[in-house]
Parts: C-alpha cells; structure tokens; sequence
C-alpha cells in the first residue's frame, strides 16, 4: 500500500507542477489554452507543433520553463512507472483486487481535483503570488486590457482579392479602416511568412495578408467583407 500512495502522491506532484508550469508560461504573454498544453506537452515529452515551438524557443524564459518542465517530466514518468510496477509486485489474489480498487478511487479523486475549476482558480491564484514574488515575470489580464468582454475583438482576418482593402495602402485606407487597428500582418513570402509587427501607413495590403487587428466585434465583420458588385 505505502507504493500505491507513493504513485499517488506523484501524480498529484506532477499535476501541480504542470499547473505551474502553465501559469508561468501564461505570465509571460502566452494564452491559458496554449500555456497549458506547452506545458503538459513538455512535462510529458510527447512534443508540440512547430509553429507553437517557435515562440517557445526564441523565448529565454518561456524556453527555461521548458527546459524545467522536461527535466521534472522525464524524472516523474520514470518514477511513477517503477512504483506503479511496486505496488502490484508479489500480490496475489484478492490483495491485486483491493490494490487495484484503491488505485482506481485514487485515481477519480485526482481527476476530480484536476478538473475543478474552484482548485483551479485557488492554485492560480496561489501560484501567480509566488511567482510574482519569487521571479521578475508579470502577469496581463489581456482579455480585461483590451476590453474583450465589452464588445471589443482581436481578429485574424485574411484578405481576399475582391476586398476594397486589397493593393492599398493603411494610409489610403485611413477613413476605411477608422474604427479598426492593424496590430499586425502575416504575409506569406514564398514558402516563408514574414511577420509585419505594427505596420506603418505605407504598408500596401496584399492578397491573401493575414491582418491582427483590433476592433469592435461588428466593426471587423462589415470592414473586412468582400466589395458589393
């Protein structure tokens, strides 16, 4: 039994420290959603998709917790295969039974832990003052910052030949594009994208530019639509 609680334990272990991983790496700029997959991802060592490793490893911190992550994961895989492999060793019978059982009732209990958003939101509340205090990283509320619950969007909006924004300039669109802010352009430069960080007034608007912008919801849809025939 001392095994089984021992792989328990771990696994509560290895959650918490996903969970910080994930916060730290939201505090550095990165959405909850993405934070948290990096982060299970790196603990696990399964990998994660090309473009999201990008902005991990150009990123010093965001690449260190990583790193931490990896060293931490590969360590608590390793050791919770041994002593779930322990726990079942020279039992037999109805021993295998009970072990089995109280595996499977720990096992609940920590995904009802894990899922809990009232555990959630203590541990990140938890965890950001630690961090907060321990380290130099600072957490945005973007979602609050740009006003995204009060009708406000950021948007990636691709466009399309028979756009009126198409093969012009931000400039020339100044009265087209009032309400809407350009935070930035994805253009594909053979079989590279180039990334244009806040494009000034003579930035030409190409065909198939994938455009950031800032704006209210409604705003984006009727700016963005294809020219009237």
């Amino acid at each position: 039994m001392i095994a089984l609680f021992s792989l328990l334990i771990i696994i509560v272990l290895s959650i918490i420290v996903v969970r910080i991983g994930a916060i730290a790496l939201e505090l550095t700029g990165l959405s909850s959603e993405i934070a948290s997959f990096q982060a299970q991802s790196a603990f696990s060592g399964v990998g994660f998709t090309t473009v999201e490793s990008e902005a991990i490893v150009t990123h010093p911190v965001r690449r260190r917790i990583i790193r931490i992550l990896i060293l931490l994961g590969s360590a608590g895989v390793t050791t919770a295969i041994a002593t779930l492999v322990l726990a079942f060793v020279g039992q037999t019978g109805k021993s295998v039974l009970t072990i089995g059982g109280v595996l499977l009732l720990g096992l609940l209990c920590i995904f009802i832990f894990a899922r809990s958003k009232y555990i959630y939101n203590v541990m990140k509340v938890i965890i950001t003052k630690a961090l907060g205090k321990w380290t130099t990283l600072c957490i945005y509320d973007y979602e609050q910052l740009f006003g995204l619950g009060e009708g406000y969007a950021i948007a990636k909006i691709t466009v399309k030949k028979d756009n009126p924004c198409s093969e012009k300039s931000i400039k020339d669109l100044k009265t087209h594009l009032e309400e809407v802010l350009i935070l930035a352009i994805y253009r594909k430069a053979g079989k590279k994208i180039q990334f244009i960080g806040a494009p000034h007034g003579d930035v030409i608007l190409k065909a198939d530019d994938e455009l950031i912008c800032y704006a209210k919801e409604d705003v984006i849809s009727k700016v963005f639509s294809p020219a009237k025939p």
